[in-house]
């Protein structure tokens, strides 16, 4: 199975604990593909994604910021929110 992952970018100790444990799980236990989106729903709209293998999830529990994310991209979770904030899709009006 390909599966698919997204943040939403910002501070959240421990997912990349989760990140890596679920590739790990999915890759040794069911043979599973994973890519990460990149930049939240961004990447998703722009169809801008990682492979999320062994390779790239391994070391990545010391890291500061959260993966998948845009290499460049220092504080991800604004630019995020930012960006959603210039594109409100799917939002409902107040009346």
């Amino acid at each position: 199975m390909k599966i698919g992952m997204l943040t939403g970018g910002g501070d959240c100790p421990g997912l990349n604990a989760v990140i890596r444990a679920v590739v790990r799980k999915g890759t040794f236990h069911y043979h599973d593909e994973f890519i990460g989106f990149l930049e939240g729903w961004r990447g998703v709209i722009e169809d801008t994604s990682m492979v999320l293998d062994l390779d790239a999830v391994s070391g990545i529990l010391p890291r500061g910021g959260t993966l998948p994310r845009h290499p460049g991209q220092a504080q991800a979770g604004r630019a995020d929110c930012d960006w959603r904030r210039r594109h409100p899709v799917g939002r409902a009006k107040a009346e």
